[in-house]
């Protein structure tokens, strides 16, 4: 968080960076006449972000000045941004211009290299000014004083001319802030790489913001052909969903007349139901049998990380479901992320930006285990998938979510024995629990619902089959529990492994 200092600079008005996704965590930007330090270990990104900050403002109209301290010469380092999607060419050099003051620097010192930040704004009438090597300038310093005062007339000079300043540098000092600038400066953004075993992620941090509330803690970033997109992290962004959760509507249909009949009616409209089972329980078959059932007012979406949209296709027609052609016509669209390596809160957005776009109603999302692989630490999924599951429902989005869990046996007198269901009540207001049983030789598929929020509902557990058309569930209990009474007394029993506890359960 930070202070609340409102004077100089942060009495006027916000600048948008233009760097897609870091404005949100910035809450709107920062302050036109501040002063901003921009660190991070060399290859971490300082450099692409500064000139994108520069192109940016020369799209919206305004003028940028680049000065470095680099032994790199501009030709260089130019050919680098040439390659990326924000260099405009034609900027150069009469919006975006660059000048080189490391000779200057060495020569004049600290004054020389001031005097030449305040002649080179008011000739090119700078909006912004990106000076790249701010450690340089503190090696070059005499004394902490001295630096010191540089940053207070760099700090001046921008109030003055209502020109925003970000110095970026490869200085890491910890822990933040101690030096004479960190304290100065109107805010610290430090860029960083974060190793998970053999995978590198770039994560961003605002470690300082005067004068405004921003999003902490640290934010998944990419370097891609259009320059740098910051993904802020689902559970802050979306502490609050964007849009109230009406929390209103009639039942939907799950595509399943006996399944909506247990559930006492269907599931609630904007409500989230979680279908939990082995692999080849059936899950997946009444995610598309839920798909299936959509409306033509209600596009749909089907986001999986398992099978690829083409055997999900072979999948409907094999089964004669309604959603292959719902597939083919485009009422049903499909996002497929293989869970090899991607960033949680990308794929996150990526979903969110789809049902927005497309104003999705009803959402099948297929194995969010999927979640887990993304992201090595297991402690914020819980808040993720909450904050995804109540920005849905503000979206008006009714939405099935399969869960896998361990290949294990029923246990004897403990049929839901092994399920991990703590870690999905708290998200979901329906729970269908999928099991498979060996008898002897023969597999046997049942169901029960063990959830529906304020629904009386059918807990007892039915044999169900998959045939031409999709799930068939028995109308009564009576081989259910025909099955359970044999496998108690047959006394057989595959092992069975504790409950995990995270959300997939396996």
């Amino acid at each position: 968080m930070s202070t609340s200092d409102t004077s100089g600079a942060h009495e006027s008005e916000r600048m948008a960076t233009g760097i897609p996704g870091l404005d949100t965590v910035l809450n709107g930007g920062v302050y036109r006449g501040g002063i901003y330090i921009v660190q991070g270990t060399p290859g971490a990104g300082k450099t692409i972000f500064g000139n994108q900050l520069c192109f940016s403002q020369a799209a919206a109209g305004a003028r940028a000045l680049y000065v470095t301290l680099l032994a790199e010469t501009h030709s260089r380092m130019l050919a680098h941004m040439g390659r990326l999607g924000f260099f405009a060419p034609d900027a150069v050099p009469d919006r975006v211009a660059y000048v080189g003051a490391f000779r200057l620097l060495e020569e004049g010192g600290l004054r020389g290299l001031l005097d030449l930040i305040r002649h080179e704004i008011r000739l090119r009438q700078a909006n912004i000014v990106v000076l790249d090597g701010l450690a340089t300038v503190g090696e070059s310093a005499s004394s902490d004083l001295e630096l010191k005062k540089f940053v207070h007339e760099l700090q001046t000079q921008a109030v003055f001319t209502n020109c925003t300043m970000f110095l970026l540098t490869s200085g890491i000092r910890h822990p933040l802030p101690i030096s004479p600038e960190y304290t100065m400066v109107d805010g610290l953004i430090e860029l960083k790489t974060r190793m998970f075993g053999r995978r590198a992620d770039r994560e961003l941090q605002v470690h300082k913001l005067r004068g405004s509330d921003y999003l902490s803690g640290e934010h998944s970033f990419l370097i891609r052909d259009d320059g740098i997109i910051v993904f802020p992290r689902l559970e802050a962004a979306l502490a609050m969903p964007s849009v109230p959760d009406r929390a209103d509507g009639s039942k939907v249909s799950t595509g399943i007349e006996s399944l909506d009949a247990i559930m006492g009616g269907g599931p609630d409209r904007h409500s989230v139901t979680v279908v939990q089972g082995p692999a080849g329980s059936g899950k997946t078959t009444i995610g598309l049998q839920f798909l299936g059932a959509s409306r033509d007012d209600e596009p749909a979406l089907l986001f999986g990380f398992h099978e690829n949209p083409a055997a999900l296709r072979i999948k409907a027609r094999a089964l004669r479901l309604r959603a292959g052609d719902l597939i083919d016509r485009g009422h049903i669209e499909v996002m497929w992320q293989p869970a090899t390596e991607a960033l949680l809160d990308e794929v996150c957005s990526r979903l969110l930006d789809a049902i927005r776009r497309r104003k999705v109603r009803r959402l099948f999302l297929d194995g969010i285990a999927g979640f887990e692989k993304l992201w090595p630490d297991k402690t914020r999924l819980g808040n993720v998938v909450a904050a995804l599951c109540n920005e849905l429902r503000g979206l008006s989005v009714t939405t099935l979510i399969t869960a896998e869990t361990e290949l294990a046996g029923i246990v004897p007198g403990q049929p839901l024995a092994g399920l991990a269901l703590q870690g999905l009540s708290p998200v979901a207001e329906n729970i269908v629990v999928l099991r498979l049983a060996a008898v002897r030789a023969e597999i046997h598929r049942l169901i029960a619902v063990v959830k529906a929020r304020d629904s009386r509902i059918d807990m007892r557990m039915r044999r169900f089959g998959i045939v031409e058309g999709g799930v068939a569930i028995e109308p009564d209990f009576t081989t259910a529990e025909a099955v359970l009474r044999e496998l108690m007394q047959q006394g057989q029993l595959l092992p069975s492994r504790p409950a995990d506890a995270s959300l997939g359960g396996g």
